[in-house]
């Protein structure tokens, strides 16, 4: 980490928010959702931003801008003015992940952006196809050192998180498995379920149906703790592979160098949005836990840790997009 991105994070430090005068917007804000409509992403920003309008006294439009697995929209938020009034809807794809796999960004993905809080993550879940004959991580790797020709993982495209985590899989196992990538995660499951490839690493719920019909076998959770929808599933640490930590999780930054009070002013106005229940109740349909930061210092650390822990993989398993 360089000096400008040492800089950066006092601002963040406990207490120093707490000293500025009580900060309001003073026009319409914009939340950036760097993906197109209908995903995940845009369905939990829209309620965050309805969250935010309500209790910060201005509305906040939603602007959906995909592209380039997440860079065109975060570009928009590093180069607005720091101010507190544009905000981007960032995860451990669109930011983090993906500011290793490309070679050149046009922005700084720690110094150009204000972490204000973490709100939600979903922890992916390891399937095989059921003719592979594997029913956790160990027999998955015993198979695969024995596989000739290598067994397959897929991911929905080149850099996704998808792509990240089956190499951080494949890393941790000490195996060889060939990558197969597809254009989005429907492809995928078609042609996992038909056998066409053996493995792949996601979040449960577009996964859900096919695990519930048998069509796919989980073989472990990449998370901290067990799913409530899988209780039986074992994590990866619980078979003993900690290092396989893989969520996809969803939180708010804003221009870098806004001011310490908008953003203590933000993350307090999205806490009390999604503690309220019925956001947490559409959470939970859409398979995301709510998880909140306890402060932007708390949250900055974290992202910090992750950008450290997901490029190590992606360094290792060489992975670059196309």
């Amino acid at each position: 980490m360089n000096r400008r991105h040492l800089l950066a994070l006092p601002l963040l430090a406990p207490g120093i928010a707490a000293a500025q005068p009580e900060w309001r917007p003073s026009r319409p804000m914009r939340l950036i959702i760097p993906f197109a409509p209908g995903g995940t992403n845009d369905i939990l920003g829209r309620l965050v931003a309805d969250g935010l309008s309500q209790r910060l006294g201005q509305p906040v439009v939603v602007e959906n801008r995909g592209g380039a697995g997440g860079v065109l929209g975060s570009d928009i938020v590093a180069k607005a003015p720091p101010d507190g009034h544009t905000l981007l809807l960032g995860g451990s794809g669109s930011l983090v992940i993906t500011s290793f796999v490309h070679q050149r960004l046009p922005y700084d993905p720690v110094a150009d952006f204000a972490p204000i809080g973490l709100f939600g993550s979903g922890d992916n879940v390891v399937v095989v196809h059921p003719g592979l004959p594997v029913a956790n991580l160990r027999e998955l790797q015993a198979v695969a050192r024995r596989a000739n020709p290598p067994l397959t993982f897929a991911s929905p495209g080149v850099g996704s998180t998808g792509h990240a985590a089956g190499a951080m899989i494949v890393q941790a196992l000490g195996v060889e498995m060939e990558h197969i990538p597809y254009r989005g995660t429907g492809p995928v499951l078609t042609d996992l379920v038909a056998g066409r490839v053996q493995v792949f690493t996601n979040a449960l719920a577009p996964m859900a149906p096919q695990v519930r019909a048998g069509q796919l076998r989980p073989i472990a959770l990449a998370g901290r703790r067990r799913n409530a929808a899988l209780p039986e599933l074992p994590t990866a640490a619980e078979q003993g592979f900690p290092e396989i930590q893989a969520a996809t999780w969803f939180a708010l930054f804003a221009t870098g160098g806004s001011p310490p009070a908008a953003i203590a002013a933000i993350h307090a106005a999205l806490h009390a949005t999604v503690n309220e229940p019925e956001a947490r109740r559409r959470f939970e349909e859409g398979g995301v836990d709510v998880e909140l930061s306890d402060s932007p210092a708390d949250f900055a650390r974290f992202y910090l840790a992750e950008r450290e822990r997901w490029g190590a993989v992606v360094r290792r398993g060489n992975i670059r997009a196309e």
